[in-house]
């Protein structure tokens, strides 16, 4: 059976209520969360939830094509058009609110893959990270 990340649902590849719970909180949090700052909003429904009942979920996400992960924050949030992504991921992050626009332009992938071949190097992360100011955060006056 696919999954929404197109990978390949096994016994143990199922979107349980817990794993729901959490991406629920992601989606809800609107902003990248820690798996503490998770865990915390997660014992609010699940009192006896770990670290790794939170890590095991979020794995399940990520490969599900579901989350995110900014690796630079070690935070994760929730993926605007879930399994989507053929090519690399443009992520730009808000240095100053936070908050994360998910871009997926083909040209810029390309480009980089091309790029990155020129140098003999092959990129195994799905996603690139481009720190800077958002629209609301860069013209507060607008």
């Amino acid at each position: 059976m696919a999954t929404a990340g197109g990978g390949q649902a096994g016994p143990a590849a199922q979107m349980t209520e817990l794993r729901r719970t959490v991406l629920s909180l992601l989606v809800s949090a609107g902003r990248p969360q820690t798996a503490y700052q998770l865990l915390d909003r997660l014992r609010a429904v699940w009192p006896g939830a770990t670290p790794m009942t939170v890590y095991r979920s979020l794995e399940f996400l990520r490969e599900q094509g579901l989350i995110h992960k900014l690796e630079r924050s070690n935070t994760f949030f929730a993926c605007v058009e879930a399994g989507h992504h053929a090519n690399v991921v443009q992520l730009l992050v808000c240095q100053n609110c936070g908050l994360v626009a998910e871009l997926e332009d083909d040209s810029v992938s390309q480009a980089l893959f091309n790029a990155a071949a020129l140098k003999g190097f092959r990129p195994l992360s799905r996603h690139i990270e481009i720190d800077g100011l958002c629209a609301g955060c860069a013209n507060p006056r607008q």
